[in-house]
């Protein structure tokens, strides 16, 4: 047996303003629409990420995505009114942490 991706799972109360949000995570739209009240992003290697509309479990989530420049995604969310507190130096990594509209915790790392 051979595992060969990952899917972090989401969940939201407002399917709409989280598609704005992991939109502008993202920097684009949803990759696919698998069916009512879900959204996907698909990422190279076979991973991806998927926002369901839950709202009895919404905000207890989390995920942590990499990136080769955490200053360029930490930039580009500025730009789209992404609230954040900048990357950070981390025990072995650069960290920048972000929660969406929901509170789920997202952390991008990278250098």
């Amino acid at each position: 047996m051979t595992i060969t991706g990952a899917l972090a799972s989401m969940t939201v109360s407002d399917l709409d303003r989280a598609e704005a949000w992991y939109g502008a995570l993202f920097g684009r739209a949803p990759d696919a629409r698998p069916m009512d009240g879900l959204l996907e992003w698909h990422l190279p290697g076979g991973a991806g990420v998927q926002v369901f509309a839950e709202p009895d479990r919404a905000g207890r989530s989390g995920a942590t995505l990499a990136t080769d420049d955490l200053d360029d995604v930490a930039r580009a969310l500025t730009a789209a009114g992404v609230h954040h507190d900048g990357p950070r130096q981390a025990t072995s990594s650069r960290i920048l942490q972000l929660a969406d509209p929901d509170g789920n915790r997202v952390v991008l790392t990278g250098r």
